[in-house]
């Protein structure tokens, strides 16, 4: 069955008040989920174009960082829309990066069975990503989207100009997903990133569309992630302990982003010592993210709590990790299951590796 989502990329804010009235939203209520970041700089820049230059809307904050993604903000949220009764005509707005979309997207597909929601990505991860293909979820107990839906917005809408009130590090960590997408679908748009001279924000959005291409065509064809949607995994497995492991500790700090791309350095190294790619094709991919991300201080000591975490993957059976890897540049290979061995060698890879920064 293919299932298509509707994505809109609009030049002016007006265009978005446009939307709300096709589908018939704008004399209804209308919720704002943002967290603190956004609502300093993005909403600023629509406010004035949403219903009554935004006053008849509902600000729901939220913190800023991934601590938001939990059952007690979503009941929080729950009792918040309660409060203003909402109902399934009403419509909330998730105007934000991953961590926003992934929650609001909760909330819009649990609340009363399912309320309207439009998601409104304001970082490079989520245009590329998050507000990609219909999941949602929080998470819980110190694991990743352990609880959530298969859902689609009624829209996606992109608005470029948002990206200009990223800071670098955040460009270059939403950039981690386009790497993935070019190493598990197109050879033509990896070898434009390594010929890149400068992969600043020009670069990134001039080949947004391109990214969110490649995965809107596997999703299309594989929604409920039974077959080739796997192939988005790459690099996810390790990269979301890694994420969890550093959230365990309120002094570590790792984006999502930077997670994904030491996750896929170690399961391109779990690729070439399985015998998929050559060292060569292993060496192009991780001294490409070398360059441009730093790596972190591991030790063996810590190698069991990751093992550990990884067992709680979503994507395991049983015991067994389930992992996607690559067989060469477009060519990406699900449910293979590496031996602990290499896995715990791959981390001793990604601890020794020379990194540039």
């Amino acid at each position: 069955m293919v299932v298509e989502q509707s994505i809109r990329v609009i030049e002016k804010p007006k265009e978005l008040f446009n939307l709300l009235k096709e589908h018939s939203l704008s004399e209804g209520k209308i919720f704002l989920l943002a967290d603190s970041s956004t609502s300093e700089h993005c909403l600023p820049l629509i406010q004035n174009e949403l219903p009554g230059g935004g006053r008849k809307c509902i600000l729901l904050n939220v913190p800023d960082g991934e601590s938001s993604k939990s059952i007690e903000t979503a009941t929080q949220l729950y009792s918040r829309l309660m409060e203003y009764q909402a109902d399934r005509s009403s419509v909330l707005i998730n105007v934000g990066g991953g961590m926003v979309c992934d929650l609001g997207g909760f909330i819009a597909s649990t609340f009363k069975r399912g309320m309207n929601w439009i998601n409104l990505p304001t970082t490079v991860l989520a245009q590329v990503d998050a507000a990609i293909g219909g999941k949602t979820g929080i998470n819980h107990l110190g694991f990743k989207n352990m609880i959530g839906t298969f859902n689609f917005p009624i829209e996606t809408v992109i608005y470029p100009a948002f990206l200009n009130t990223l800071p670098k590090r955040e460009v270059l960590a939403g950039f981690a997903e386009m790497i993935k997408h070019a190493i598990i679908g197109s050879p033509e748009q990896w070898n434009d990133m390594v010929k890149a001279q400068y992969l600043d924000l020009p670069f990134i959005q001039k080949n947004i569309a391109r990214s969110m291409e490649i995965k809107r065509q596997i999703v299309r064809h594989d929604f409920k992630e039974k077959g080739d949607r796997k192939k988005l995994n790459f690099g996810h497995t390790i990269g979301h302990a890694l994420e969890s492991f550093m959230l365990e500790s309120p002094e570590r700090n790792l984006l999502h982003g930077e997670a994904v791309a030491l996750g896929i350095m170690a399961e391109s190294f779990i690729s070439h010592q399985k015998g998929y790619i050559t060292e060569s094709l292993m060496t192009e991919i991780n001294s490409f993210i070398a360059q441009h991300y730093k790596g972190i201080n591991l030790h063996q000591s810590q190698y069991h709590r990751l093992v550990e975490i990884m067992r709680h993957d979503k994507k395991g059976k049983g015991n067994q990790l389930n992992m996607t890897l690559i067989k060469g540049i477009g060519d990406a290979v699900i449910n293979r299951n590496p031996p602990m061995e290499m896995i715990i060698d791959s981390l001793t890879y990604l601890e020794r590796y020379p990194f540039n920064n």
